[in-house]
């Protein structure tokens, strides 16, 4: 059990939904930070960059990831039973370098809730002039370059052991390395395994306005619905004031073809305002061929929840595939208040599609996570063909935790899939399902294909 105390306030909880990000102070010593960099220095001289086996070639960062701040930012974002996944990267700030440009990281969702961050820890004093990562806060709910010139940058210049939490889809860079030193930054990605019923914070209240509202104005009815998803609250707390004036249904959705992103998340976020009324417009545009488009339609019938669960089973048999497609994405962000559609995606979980097929085993991950129902359609989804189906299979069978017992044999098999995130996540599915069964196939696996973290290429043996 973690200790309450270091677990996030409302206020820090309002300013990670607004802005994306959160600094951290361990209490760890400047000793402890100073061995680090001088270890990774000479790991990265000697050996090159550990990449995924940055924690058994350096155990003491482990030390970080246990500090009890960090821990509680990590428990009030992503809930108690936060995964530390198996891709971990410690980067490397050349002297001289030019820095990056400002990008995503790869596999972006549409979604606007908080189930995945990034985490990086800087073991040495950052100051500006070492090429820190930087940041365009509140960039995370953009999907095009907009978001990247949304706001100024903002450097993550601090003190060795700072560490900064932040959401998955922030816009960021390594800055240019003005020093003859390099500038290590260590990264690692955390998931939410269960979807929130509960504030998992120090929540004292539970109204998104307290106060003064921060952030952008136009942007409050989103930011009120991600703090309502994190209360665990379902869309029948969604306030359906309709639009402003005397603005139509269609006058809104011509809105999402013309006009900036920005604009666009506002009138998305209008149209669920509407509720049940604007449902059979948004379904329509699932037709469309443009992504961006039907991004800004799946985060209008996420937030109406419920009453656009029905209509969107019936789209999962669109002629599209790209219809099919969004209306699997959009019920999996829907997570447990579209549980009624779990049969349906167990279906879609065959389609000729592999980005159907993808997106549904994905979905029954969140939607199908309080029952045993999806684990067969899963089971069968971590043996496709199509690498991306077989991960996000396997991610949604560690979701199902205990309600995935029947797939200990299939997750055994995963073992040798030729991509180590699919291995990776069998690891963590088996230890979330916890049977004795399940335990002695991990151990058993973990036993022989232990790695020696003390066995280079001047140790061998």
């Amino acid at each position: 059990m973690i200790d309450k105390s270091n677990l996030l306030n409302d206020n820090q909880m309002r300013e990670f939904i607004v802005n994306g990000y959160l600094i951290v102070k361990t209490d760890l010593s400047r000793k402890f930070h100073d061995a680090i960099y001088e270890t990774t220095n000479t790991v990265f001289e000697k050996e090159g960059n550990p990449g995924n086996n940055l924690l058994p070639r350096i155990p003491e960062i482990q030390g970080v990831l246990e500090d009890p701040s960090v821990r509680g930012a990590l428990t009030s974002l992503l809930g108690a039973d936060f995964y530390l996944q198996p891709h971990r990267h410690p980067h490397i700030n050349q002297p001289g370098s030019n820095g990056q440009n400002l990008h995503q990281d790869g596999g972006k969702r549409w979604t606007h809730r908080t189930r995945r961050l990034l985490v990086f820890y800087y073991p040495q004093d950052t100051p500006v002039e070492l090429g820190p990562t930087g940041i365009v806060p509140g960039s995370h709910y953009f999907c095009t370059l907009e978001g990247a010139k949304s706001r100024d940058e903002l450097p993550l210049s601090g003190d060795a052991g700072t560490v900064t939490v932040a959401n998955y889809d922030l816009w960021h860079r390594a800055m240019p390395n003005r020093t003859d030193k390099p500038r290590y930054m260590m990264k690692f990605l955390s998931a939410r395994m269960s979807e929130p019923d509960s504030p998992s914070w120090n929540s004292s209240r539970s109204d998104w306005l307290n106060g003064t509202p921060i952030g952008s104005p136009e942007h409050q009815a989103m930011f009120k619905h991600v703090w309502d998803w994190h209360h665990g609250k379902t869309s029948e707390h969604l306030q359906a004031n309709g639009a402003p004036g005397d603005t139509t249904i269609s006058e809104l959705t011509a809105r999402l073809h013309n006009s900036g992103e920005s604009i666009c998340l506002h009138t998305a976020y209008q149209l669920a305002a509407l509720g049940a009324r604007a449902i059979p417009d948004l379904v329509a545009l699932l037709e469309e061929e443009s992504q961006d488009i039907r991004r800004n339609v799946c985060y209008a019938l996420s937030a109406i929840g419920a009453p656009a669960v029905s209509p969107l089973i019936d789209t999962l048999e669109a002629k599209n595939s790209w219809t099919r497609d969004s209306a699997a994405e959009v019920l999996g962000d829907m997570g447990l208040e579209a549980q009624d559609a779990v049969p349906a995606l167990m279906r879609a979980a065959k389609d000729e599609s592999d980005d159907v097929r993808s997106h549904a085993a994905e979905a029954l991950g969140t939607t199908g996570q309080l029952s045993e129902a999806a684990a067969p359609a899963l089971i069968a989804a971590s043996q496709d063909a199509e690498e991306s189906v077989r991960r996000n299979a396997v991610f949604a069978l560690a979701r199902l935790g205990p309600h995935a017992k029947s797939a200990v044999n299939a997750l055994k098999n995963v073992f040798f899939d030729e991509n180590r995130y699919v291995r990776g996540d069998a690891v963590h599915a088996l230890h979330r399902i916890g049977t004795k069964e399940a335990s002695d196939v991990l151990l058993q696996h973990l036993t022989l294909s232990r790695w020696c973290p003390l066995t280079t290429r001047e140790s061998t043996h």
